[in-house]
């Protein structure tokens, strides 16, 4: 990758280093957003003993739920099981370690890591199993709890458009976690629709500068949809 240039062109170049016990930060809502080949890609290399974080797991057979079928994840860090049967399965018969957060007290503690800071105080969870063994306090009468942020060995990211110099922007309701998880990876890898020449995004629409970013394929989606829900037409 000479000068800026951050464009790789196959997947193993892109999730090169990636090793057993590592924890990988992944982008996306379900299966909105999702970085489908690099998640391909940690299948095929049958890495173990994964911490993953993530929204969810993805479904079974595809996005997240793939790495669910080698039993690669040692522990996941989400906000809930979500359409996963697998997920359940290995949650209650203890296969697997899950630490299920608040959905924005992870979106803050991912984006915290990005940022450097080491912890912040919430009033979400207080009170609650989410506040166990964690430090309290209070802030103008009001009970707060302290959450760790989260840094990653990768973070794996979906964009819409990113040029070769890794600067990104997210389509919708695909940015989700993507803009988060791209600042907290110690290495992050951009799955694009799209890769562009400098100077052809706008800087002003750029959401992620590429300073974050280390690596950038272009892939190609199949986009499920979890549920497709419609409502009856109406005949005149």
């Amino acid at each position: 990758m000479p000068g800026f240039n951050k464009v790789v062109d196959s997947y193993e170049a892109a999730m090169a280093g990636l090793s057993d016990n590592m924890t990988i930060i992944a982008g996306g809502f379900g299966l909105c957003g999702i970085p489908e080949g690099l998640i391909s890609q940690i299948h095929k290399m049958a890495t173990k003993n994964l911490t993953i974080v993530s929204n969810n797991c993805g479904i079974d057979g595809f996005g997240l739920g793939l790495l669910l079928q080698q039993k690669q994840i040692k522990k996941m860090i989400a906000s809930y099981v979500g359409e996963n049967a697998l997920f359940e399965q290995q949650l209650l018969n203890k296969e697997l370690e899950v630490e299920l957060t608040p959905q924005g007290t992870l979106a803050e503690k991912i984006r915290a890591g990005g940022a450097g800071i080491p912890a912040f105080y919430t009033a979400t969870g207080y009170g609650t199993p989410v506040a166990d063994n964690k430090e309290t306090r209070q802030f103008s009468g009001r009970n707060y709890i302290l959450e760790e942020s989260i840094t990653g060995d990768f973070a794996i990211v979906k964009a819409w458009k990113a040029d070769r110099y890794g600067n990104c922007i997210y389509r919708h309701t695909a940015q989700n976690f993507n803009p988060m998880a791209a600042t907290a990876g110690k290495i992050t890898v951009v799955e694009a629709e799209e890769i562009v020449e400098p100077g052809a995004l706008n800087p002003s629409e750029i959401h992620t500068p590429g300073i974050y970013v280390n690596r950038v394929i272009a892939g190609t989606f199949e986009k499920r949809i979890e549920h497709i829900v419609t409502t009856p037409s109406i005949s005149h």
